[in-house]
């Protein structure tokens, strides 16, 4: 994202007062150079800012004050880590990226992230290693804090479920395996209507980073435009002027509408 299109989000915001949060993702936004100016600006608004991190990122060359600018700016982080056990975080990242990820966590919580009563918010992410939808979230986090205190004495607030959408990286893997159909029908006969309410398309618009407007994240990544209305920031005078457009969709929106839901806040029911 060049400067202009994070100078255009920051103005979008200051002129919608019901816009409260700003989450920033990408695989590690951190490297962006607009990174820091949009944090900045935003909590400037009171804005409340996330930051989708993939932990490593905090170890790299030119980032070694990068947890202390998000702890000094009271950013939410949202961390990946797919399993509390190295053999399966290192079999789905790299190997070494689970004693990279464990290494953040510890600087994370020594700025006070994760500690009970901080304001330093920290969640972890689950993504399921394979062709099937996530356990429940609530037995997950209770099994994931249990490990990563005894283990490594590392805390954190939430853990958050998320089921792998059928789509890019993860759809290449089923065709590889010969799963795509089956992992399909398994996310379609699970569709559960109640989590249609807290879907993130409801209240959300992902912002690419050439400015251009998508109804959430995977919306982007599949490169689906919004059915109708407004397709970039320069077209819009106010976010608000987004609300009430109808929602553009495909099959993989199953993903979040499967057993107890996905979001980028977790579960939904």
């Amino acid at each position: 994202m060049d400067r202009r299109t994070a100078e255009r989000i920051v103005e979008l915001l200051d002129r919608s007062g019901e816009v409260e949060l700003l989450d920033i993702t990408g695989g590690a936004p951190e490297l962006n150079a607009n990174f820091r100016y949009l944090v900045a600006s935003a909590r400037a608004l009171g804005r409340h800012v996330i930051d989708r991190c993939n932990l490593t990122v905090l170890l790299e060359p030119g980032q070694e004050d990068t947890a202390e600018f998000l702890a000094r700016h009271e950013v939410e982080i949202v961390a990946s880590l797919p399993c509390y056990r190295s053999e399966n975080v290192d079999r789905q990242r790299g190997l070494g990226v689970f004693d990279l990820s464990i290494e953040a966590l510890r600087c994370l919580n020594g700025l006070g992230y994760g500690v009970e009563g901080s304001a330093l918010s920290l969640d972890l992410v689950f993504n399921p290693g394979g062709a099937s939808l996530p356990p429940a979230q609530e037995d997950l986090e209770s099994a994931y804090k249990a490990e990563l205190w005894s283990r490594y004495g590392l805390r954190f607030h939430r853990l958050l479920t998320l089921a792998n959408m059928p789509i890019r990286r993860f759809a290449d893997q089923l065709a590889r395996m010969g799963q795509t159909d089956a992992y399909q029908a398994l996310l379609v006969t699970h569709f559960n209507p109640a989590t249609v309410p807290g879907l993130m398309c409801t209240s959300l618009v992902s912002v690419a980073f050439d400015g251009r407007l998508y109804d959430c994240d995977f919306n982007q990544m599949e490169v689906l435009p919004p059915a109708e209305g407004p397709a970039t920031l320069w077209e819009l005078d106010d976010l608000q002027d987004l609300a009430g457009r109808p929602i553009a969709t495909g099959s993989h929106c199953f993903g979040c509408t499967a057993g107890a839901g996905s979001s980028c806040g977790g579960t939904l029911v």
